[in-house]
């Protein structure tokens, strides 16, 4: 497979990782796995969370996409793009730990953005933390944030539907 090619696929699984971290964000994360990701959404001193757990679920999925793409492993049976999705697929936990475990929650370095794209990132993950248990919520991605004051909007009225229970007053 050509270095072209090759890219390609890596930075088209680094994009559609961010898809895949939305839902499953949304719909296992805040859905029938809320018992490993509750503790992301609660106060606590712990160096380490279960919502960690979800990181070795990554680590898994591009290992496993190692092998299938290794000739050491499976021989001629090998699938060469195997090799350049794990890679993406690590690219973008990396990409993750930097933004959403070291920027975002603070928990690698301490860096509080003024303005500009990494600013945008903050709000929205604080705006999707603004919600009490696993119920409504906004800003499930991890890496392209919307837009705050339409966040915002959308908690508002959550809120009002009764959907979300917001920790505390989202301001205009």
């Amino acid at each position: 497979m050509g270095f072209l090619a090759a890219s390609a696929i890596v930075i088209a699984t680094v994009l559609a990782m961010e898809w895949v971290a939305w839902a499953s964000h949304k719909y296992i994360m805040h859905g029938w796995g809320w018992g490993w990701h509750r503790d992301h959404h609660e106060p606590h001193d712990n160096f380490l969370e279960k919502n960690d757990q979800y990181a070795l679920v990554g680590a898994a999925m591009s290992i496993s996409m190692f092998a299938i793409g290794s000739p050491m492993i499976r021989g001629d049976a090998a699938w060469a793009p195997g090799t350049w999705i794990g890679l993406g697929i690590l690219f973008y936990g990396i990409i993750y730990t930097l933004v959403h475990d070291g920027l975002v929650h603070q928990r690698w370095f301490r860096w509080v953005p003024k303005r500009g794209y990494a600013k945008r990132l903050v709000q929205a993950h604080k705006l999707h933390h603004a919600t009490i248990g696993k119920e409504g919520g906004v800003s499930f991605g991890f890496v392209f944030a919307r837009d705050p004051a339409v966040l915002k909007q959308e908690l508002k009225a959550q809120r009002a539907a009764g959907i979300a229970v917001l920790r505390e007053a989202v301001e205009d």
